[in-house]
């Protein structure tokens, strides 16, 4: 591979392994200035001791950016007023907090006058791809460099003994080899044992659930407030964006609500094993869809359910910013104009299961649909309304029977005689 001419590089830095051991190569490799760019989406690290370290390994500045609301306004909240879920089973967390992350080093990099961004993603992985496609759309000017599409280093155990030969101070041993991204939604496992799809997970790869063993006997119910599809408050409480996700995912977490062992299709074609655990989430995605069954119409409610996987795929795929994303966000916005209200959610071992729900835009009649007698609701109507539904299907049903139906009875109905098919040639088609 041809090697860039890059003067100063942003590094997406986390302190963790691989990007604390990119300063020095990127350093040594190119020689070039190095400024670390860190993001904090809520993974509770200590981010003064990650700057320090970034500055004693080499960088000449770093930035830490506190984006939390914004990861959680701009990412994860419209995720979850899509209804996305990667295969059924995968909220998003990763996916959703790149692209903050990388807009973020995107602005760093203008700040200190970069002519290249750099990032620690792996050459088998979706980020690698959820990184460049926003250096795309947000800095199409700026060099990148994947390092781990370039280096020596070939595993965690390699990386592990570069930074041991340079005295560079990194987290975990070789080892305890599964890796761990943390963010305000979620948390994720892979690697090490997780490798084995054969083999269960560990039940220390636990940070935001307990085992369902050790959750309450007793169930524990949760009122979630929205606001046009916006979660706002808990038991009737305002919470800003990030207390609340905090706070639920403590209390979901508590009853080992949000925790996945599933096997994903990657984007670049092979199949990777994860651990996830998004308790907030989990709760807040089934509020949601509860509170749609009595806010949104038939129709709205139908081609969102059938817009949620591409929606997820786009997340999944790092399209972010795509122009189809933005258009979903802008139909989202719209659909839940209405979808205003309180749902009660009932935790208990695993589960997060709505109980109750109301909306002062609720769609749902009492008058209408009760069994009782009512003065809304003329019984006698359904029985017109059932022979015009089903019109086409009799129609279809009287001109397949052949002699069964009458030309009179079909004319009764408007229907023409099919035409029927003559063979003629080609050049008479032509002509």
């Amino acid at each position: 591979m041809t090697k860039v001419n890059a003067k100063r590089v942003a590094l997406a830095y986390s302190g963790g392994l691989d990007t604390s051991v990119m300063i020095t190569w990127l350093r040594e490799h190119y020689g070039c200035e190095v400024v670390a760019a860190v993001v904090d989406v809520g993974q509770r690290e200590d981010f003064e001791a990650i700057r320090e370290k970034a500055l004693s390994t080499g960088a000449i500045g770093c930035r830490v950016v506190d984006l939390r609301e914004r990861f959680l306004t701009e990412c994860a909240f419209p995720a979850l007023k899509a209804g996305a879920v990667y295969e059924g089973r995968y909220l998003l967390g990763t996916s959703l907090a790149r692209s903050v992350i990388a807009a973020a080093q995107v602005e760093v990099a203008r700040e200190f006058d970069c002519d290249a961004v750099a990032h620690g993603c792996t050459g088998k992985g979706n980020d690698q791809v959820r990184f460049e496609l926003a250096y795309q759309a947000l800095a199409p000017d700026l060099i990148v460099i994947a390092p781990w599409r370039e280096w020596e280093i070939t595993s965690r155990e390699d990386a592990f003994a570069y930074a041991a030969a340079r005295d560079i101070p990194v987290p975990g041993s070789p080892r305890k080899l599964y890796s761990i991204d943390r963010n305000l939604w979620h948390t994720s496992f892979e690697g090490g044992i997780l490798e084995d799809p054969s083999a269960a997970a560990p039940d220390e790869l636990r940070e935001l659930t307990v085992a369902p063993a050790e959750a309450p006997d007793e169930p524990e119910d949760v009122v979630i407030s929205f606001q046009q599809g916006v979660p706002v408050g808990l038991d009737g409480v305002a919470l800003d964006p990030v207390e609340l996700v905090q706070r639920l995912n403590e209390r979901a977490g508590a009853h080992s609500v949000g925790r996945v062992d599933l096997v994903e299709n990657r984007l670049v074609g092979m199949k990777s094993r994860g651990v996830y655990e998004t308790p907030a989430g989990t709760v807040l995605l089934a509020a949601l869809a509860d509170l749609e069954s009595i806010t949104l119409d038939r129709d709205t409610a139908g081609f969102k359910r059938g817009m949620a996987d591409r929606y997820a795929e786009l997340v999944y795929q790092g399209l972010w910013f795509s122009p189809l994303r933005a258009a979903f966000d802008a139909f989202l916005d719209e659909a839940h104009a209405t979808s205003t209200g309180d749902v009660t959610v009932r935790l208990f071992k695993g589960l997060a299961t709505p109980v109750a729900r109301t909306s002062p835009f609720s769609l749902y009649r009492e008058d209408l649909a009760t069994f009782e007698e009512d003065s809304v609701y003329d019984q006698a109507d359904a029985g017109g309304f059932i022979r015009l539904w089903g019109l086409p299907s009799s129609l279809a049903a009287r001109v397949r029977g052949g002699a069964a139906a009458s030309v009179t009875e079909l004319a009764a109905h408007s229907v023409a005689t099919p035409p029927q098919r003559v063979a003629r040639p080609m050049a008479a088609v032509r002509g």
